[in-house]
């Protein structure tokens, strides 16, 4: 069978790894990049690339982890010992690559290239992929028998729409594009949202700005100590030529805002014949939120979050594998539809989650999820 993989992140990595252990033979994994990484390899760049093409990394300078290392690793492939459980951006990349070089991947991986359309053929239940070869300019017509998408999540920014949001004279930018703190020395500054990116955005910008309006809604924040000149604002109602009115009634004056506001799920070189939706980070229709129900033999790796990604990334792949590699056989698609229509039930009814969650696990869900995996696929689930 031919294997196309998307991406040569952390779970286009895997992927890799993981079809050599199931047999595959003829595995392509295609990166935009000129490196293995994905959102863990650093650039000065923002906005568009010297070929016209977004930036995807949203790395900054600084960056510590969020989880522990020791839930951060591969099941097969733990992090080098060291004392310090948050290690940096760096050693994470460090660590992808000492992966990637003691499974031999690379040789695997066209680097610079960018896959620009995938179709299903359904003359032979094959996928047509037309990707570019960036370093030449030429597109490339190739047929693959599965498809594993592996781009990530962390590129495509998510900016909510205010009112009077045109009407700012000041620069509005999304996490996505912030490196450092120091072009908003003596500035005042809006953040919005306290995520992971707004919480380091505001650390870093109140040491140089002349004030920082941090607006949230979170009940309860970190025990971090934040400077005098952080204030604290909810969630803005209405932005203004030089500032924001605030749902308290409040105003704050500031030259710069920052969207720590996440992102959204896309996937812009899947066509409309894929089947599948991507509408408020809802991705459907997927059985065990990774297997395209319309066409089993592509997957979609790495969606849910509020997880362990890595532990997670490595089981979706092995499941996904099971069933492409014809070990296992798969539900019918009124059992995956059934299936999903209980996931759309447990996470939207019971959970009362928003659509834009729909993918949201979480301590007490995602390790039912990968028992169910590991269940289903007859898998360990390590």
């Amino acid at each position: 069978m031919k294997l196309c993989i998307i991406g040569a992140g952390a779970s286009g990595l895997c992927a890799i790894k993981n079809a050599i252990n199931y047999g595959f033979e003829d595995i392509t994994a295609y990166e935009q990049a000129n490196e293995i990484g994905g959102t863990w390899v650093y650039t000065d760049e923002i906005g568009k690339d010297k070929i016209g093409l977004e930036i995807h990394s949203s790395m900054y300078q600084g960056l510590q982890t969020n989880l522990p290392k020791k839930i951060m690793h591969y099941p097969d492939f733990p992090f080098p010992e060291q004392e310090k459980s948050y290690i940096t951006a760096e050693e994470v990349l460090r660590y992808y690559q000492s992966y990637a070089d003691t499974f031999n991947l690379r040789k695997f991986i066209k680097f610079e290239h960018h896959v620009v359309r995938v179709r299903p053929l359904s003359k032979n239940n094959a996928w047509e992929v037309i990707v570019k070869d960036l370093k030449s300019g030429e597109y490339n017509l190739v047929e693959y028998d599965a498809v594993l998408v592996c781009n990530g999540h962390y590129n495509s920014p998510l900016i909510p729409f205010y009112e009077g949001q045109d009407l700012f004279e000041g620069k509005q930018m999304h996490s996505h594009d912030y490196r450092n703190a120091q072009p908003f020395k003596n500035e005042p500054v809006l953040i919005i949202g306290a995520g992971p990116s707004g919480r380091d955005a505001v650390t870093d910008i109140q040491y140089v700005a002349s004030n920082v309006t941090w607006s949230h809604h979170m009940e309860k924040l970190s025990l971090t100590k934040f400077r005098d000149n952080v204030i604290c604002k909810p969630d803005v109602s209405k932005i203004t030529k030089d500032g924001a009115i605030f749902v308290d009634g409040s105003y704050q004056q500031f030259s710069v805002i920052i969207y720590c506001t996440g992102y959204r799920y896309t996937f812009p070189f899947l066509s409309v014949d894929c089947g599948l939706t991507a509408v408020n980070n809802c991705v459907e229709p997927l059985y065990k939120h990774c297997i395209n129900i319309k066409y089993p033999t592509m997957a979609i790796i790495g969606l849910p979050n509020f997880i362990c990604p890595n532990q997670m990334f490595d089981l979706q792949v092995k499941f996904c594998l099971e069933f492409i590699s014809g070990k296992r056989k798969l539900p019918n698609k009124e059992e995956m539809i059934e299936d999903l229509e209980n996931v759309k039930r447990i996470q939207l009814v019971d959970r009362e989650l928003p659509r834009k969650k729909f993918h949201h696990l979480g301590v007490g869900y995602h390790e039912s999820y990968y028992e169910s995996l590991a269940k289903i696929a007859n898998i360990r689930a390590d």
